[in-house]
């Protein structure tokens, strides 16, 4: 018989027999506890970091995310060479951009791509190659457009009609020839939140596949613009390879087509891989990914009698969002129960959404460990919420955590590495966290926390009384 607290454990949370122990999987390789019971990355205790840095603290593995950038290389460009082919690897920047992640995955030998103006300025600050950038987004300002072409962007994957005419004046007015890829919509739902999933056929991303033709035709019109290939991408945090298998099928078809009147370089089928964020969570192994994607195209290829074209994939969160564990501190806690008797307990932390707002926009789940000791208290039902002025603010919906569990402890939170900086807010004024990276037993800052200072320096009504005429932009100005 269930007791009253199991009553409120959706069927896929597991018990564990200890509530300390580490899943695989879910946290960095180099995650273990040291002799005091508290957790350690690359060496370096949790404790020990959150007095020099504070919390709530985001800590990047760095040689997590390296080896992970390593693998995806690897695997793709074996799988790519089984099938006669080569394949690029983009890591996704809008999982998490600095630029000392770029210089990372760099130096493994991945390029990098980016979706708006603020993420390529990132990119070439960290000495990324521009023609190793490709520059997403489905509204892109002539502006952004217009940097992009001067600095020499590898590619532009374009996303509607405007989009190519924009272009199209850029570079005849500049005299350059720019490469593009047309983002087409498969029309295959992946498995996942509708937010996330992005070749379903009402949204805003990309041409469907009977428009797609059309606007390859008009840019193969324009003398400035280079027709590189399609692309497509099918959502994110997606297990297994059925969905790539359908979209990649059904982009061959106009791939095919679109050769009988003229060269189609490449393929770019996106990212989208998944990672595991509870012990429950089964992503499929990269070289198992990158074998079978590339199979299918090399199959639905052959079907068709044309040549396997070069690939391109662009992970993001498989890449980097392992190698992130938050760290908070426990302020509050209490037990509350609700109307069927059962008891849930809330353990509040000095964070919540505006570092973490992936549980407020996807009901997305976490884990989360005591990370300064053992606990010695029995597995608890338990649900960690933030300090925010929203009943919304939970940073993980369902754990277990040891009954013991008290303010002051260390609570560490894994697989916050992709999307949780890219999202962050200063919601109730509260700032954002430092990220620190680890490595070899040493740390260092890779981006500054925030102060109430930061905050206060945007506030214009503070020692002035607002905008003055002399900070005002003259109209001239405010146009450009």
């Amino acid at each position: 018989m269930l007791s009253p607290a199991d009553s409120l454990a959706p069927e896929w949370l597991v018990e564990p027999d200890d509530a300390n122990d580490l899943a695989d999987g879910v946290w960095p390789a180099s995650a273990a506890r040291d002799a005091d019971g508290a957790l350690v990355f690359a060496g370096l205790s949790a404790t020990a970091l959150a007095q020099t840095y504070g919390t709530p603290l985001l800590v990047i593995d760095e040689d997590e995310v390296r080896t992970r950038a390593r693998a995806f290389r690897s695997a793709f460009d074996q799988a790519a060479a089984d099938h006669g082919t080569t394949a690029q690897v983009y890591y996704a920047g809008k999982a998490f951009l600095c630029t000392t992640v770029a210089r990372w995955v760099v130096d493994e030998g991945l390029r990098v791509d980016v979706c708006t103006g603020g993420e390529l300025e990132v990119a070439l600050a960290a000495g990324v190659a521009p023609a190793a950038i490709g520059f997403h987004g489905n509204n892109k300002s002539t502006a952004e457009l217009q940097r992009a072409v001067d600095v020499g962007v590898g590619s532009i994957i374009v996303d509607s009609d405007i989009e190519i005419e924009r272009l199209s004046a850029i570079t005849a007015r500049t005299g350059a020839v720019q490469r593009v890829f047309v983002r087409v919509i498969s029309g295959v739902h992946a498995e996942t939140h509708d937010f996330l999933a992005t070749a379903h056929e009402d949204q805003k991303f990309g041409f469907p596949l009977p428009e797609a033709e059309k606007a390859v035709a008009r840019i193969r019109e324009i003398p400035g613009l280079e027709f590189a290939g399609l692309h497509c991408h099918i959502g994110s945090q997606i297990f297994g390879v059925a969905g790539f298998r359908e979209s990649a099928s059904r982009v061959l078809e106009l791939h095919a087509t679109l050769l009988e009147s003229g060269p189609v370089p490449q393929l770019n089928l996106g990212g989208g891989f998944g990672i595991a964020y509870t012990r429950v969570d089964d992503p499929t192994p990269i070289h198992e990914l990158a074998a079978e994607i590339v199979a299918a195209v090399a199959q639905g290829c052959d079907a068709r009698g044309i040549a396997v074209p070069a690939l391109s994939f662009e992970p993001g969160r498989a890449i980097v969002g392992t190698a992130g564990v938050t760290l908070y501190e426990v302020g509050t806690t209490k037990d509350v129960t609700i109307e069927s008797g059962a008891v849930r307990r809330y353990i509040s932390v000095d964070g919540g959404m505006s570092d973490n707002a992936r549980p407020a926009l996807y009901g997305a789940q976490f884990s989360a460990r005591l990370a300064s000791r053992v606990g010695d208290g029995a597995a608890q039902l338990s649900r960690v919420v933030g300090k925010h002025c929203e009943s919304g603010d939970i940073v993980v919906d369902h754990e277990y955590l040891p009954a013991d569990l008290v303010p002051g402890d260390l609570l560490a939170v894994p697989a916050t590495g992709a999307y949780c900086v890219s999202l962050a807010s200063n919601y109730n004024h509260v700032p954002r966290p430092p990220v620190i990276a680890v490595r070899d037993g040493e740390s260092r800052v890779i981006v500054r926390g925030e102060t109430i200072d930061d905050l206060l320096a945007r506030d214009a009504g503070i020692d002035g009384g607002g905008v003055s005429e002399r900070s005002r932009p003259s109209t001239s100005e405010g146009a450009r």
